[in-house]
């Protein structure tokens, strides 16, 4: 096979290569180009995995009490210390890395799906039901996240199940309202005139020419937020709205600690420093994604 015959078939290759293989090509191509956005999607990987498999490791009960070594600062057989209870702060860190992490994911996936609906809906439809669907967005933005979330759980009851509904709740807006102008911009291209024309469904055209084109903005928002989510979800539980005792949920920890500032610091600051680890890491993380799928941002 000569090196025309050879340059032939790598060209017949790449174009039997599915245009979404082909997107994903070029945005981990991007991707890699932004070093702070692989530091972020490393460290989001190694909490990921601490968070499944990490609890499973530790040999000891986070809830196991031993008051005879309480307040004790770090050390070999307690790697972050002890608290007010005798309880090994690293094994409670490393469970309720995992708890923090969960309410963080689920309240992003549950506040995105609607969100995106709602969005999609009201952008594509327009008229009356955009103005309804809103104004009603407007009055959830009105409020702060933390705020609605706080008065949503005191409506309810402190769980772990409302918190990820208060979070969900505020996080609709916010992707709505992305979706909906994504949305907009999308629909008055002229291949969505064809399809209308030729007589396609109104769900066929969302589902197979609108939300692929849509779906960038969409991720990027996904990963920002579930920093904002474990901020909140830990807050919630620091202010005794959220996870309750003996839950070693990592804003429960830090309210655990409080009482303690002086004489043993370390109870707040493990707990305080993973709760940052995990915000830092969506964040910049999110902000490569922004970089690498807006074309604006993309240098030729």
């Amino acid at each position: 096979m000569n090196s025309n015959q050879i340059d032939q078939a790598n060209i017949k290759i790449k174009k039997a290569e599915s245009p979404w293989k082909r997107s994903l090509k070029d945005f981990y191509k991007k991707l890699v180009k932004n070093k702070s956005a692989l530091v972020g999607g490393y460290l989001i990987l190694i909490l990921i995995i601490i968070a499944i498999i990490g609890p499973y490791l530790t040999s000891i009960d986070p809830d196991h009490t031993e008051y005879s070594v309480k307040l004790q600062g770090p050390s070999g057989e307690h790697w972050f210390g002890t608290d007010h209870h005798g309880r090994d702060i690293f094994t409670r860190v490393i469970h309720g890395l995992g708890i923090t992490m969960f309410i963080g994911f689920t309240a992003t996936i549950l506040g995105s799906l609607a969100g995106v609906i709602i969005g999609i809906i009201s952008g594509y439809y327009g008229g009356k039901i955009d103005s309804v669907i809103m104004r009603l967005m407007d009055i959830l933005l009105a409020f702060p996240g933390i705020l609605l979330a706080l008065a949503l759980v005191s409506i309810l009851e402190p769980s772990r199940a409302n918190v990820i509904y208060a979070i969900s709740i505020f996080a609709i807006p916010t992707f709505a309202r992305i979706v909906r102008g994504s949305t907009l911009a999308t629909k008055n291209l002229e291949y969505i005139d064809a399809m209308k024309a030729l007589g396609a469904s109104d769900l066929r055209i969302i589902s197979k020419h609108i939300f692929p084109n849509i779906l960038s903005p969409i991720i990027v928002q996904m990963s920002l937020f579930i920093a904002n989510a474990v901020l909140t979800a830990s807050g919630l539980s620091f202010l005794g709205m959220g996870e309750q005792p003996p839950s070693p949920e990592l804003g429960a920890l830090l309210s655990d600690g409080r009482d303690f500032m002086w004489e043993a610091g370390h109870i707040a600051l493990f707990p305080g420093l993973v709760i940052m680890l995990i915000v830092l890491a969506f964040n910049v993380f999110g902000d490569g994604l922004r970089d690498a799928l807006d074309p604006k941002m993309n240098k030729k």
